[in-house]
């Protein structure tokens, strides 16, 4: 574990968040600046910087497919899986990756309309 990732910290109980959703491999945890009602942030617990390095290896896509396996019942969590919502990763600085550790932001709870956010 990176020692300033805070994701890495959020996992380990280290830093407490408001958790939606826990495996052996997923967390999903509300985003402390939502940009819609429902704003989760769903993560690996192994940490991986981005998703170019989740999808270099076996293992970083079993852990991949771990998490997409875990997004039907986090969304009837958060009760959107009927409404719909929106599965967003940024990668890269210029794609707006902020926290070095994959993520996925999980967005919903209102009409989203056709464009990004």
């Amino acid at each position: 574990m990176p020692q300033n990732c805070i994701f890495c910290k959020i996992i380990s109980g280290e830093i407490p968040a408001k958790k939606v959703f826990e495996n052996e491999s997923v967390l999903a945890f509300e985003d402390v600046n939502p940009v819609a009602p429902v704003h989760t942030l769903v993560v690996p617990k192994k940490h991986y910087e981005s998703i170019l390095d989740i999808s270099a290896t076996e293992a970083g896509l079993a852990d991949l497919s771990r998490l997409m396996a875990a997004l039907p019942q986090i969304a009837e969590e958060l009760g959107v899986e009927e409404s719909g919502f929106r599965l967003i990763n940024n990668c890269g600085e210029e794609g707006g990756q902020t926290v070095r550790h994959v993520h996925f932001h999980l967005i919903g709870g209102k009409n989203l309309g056709p464009g990004l956010i």
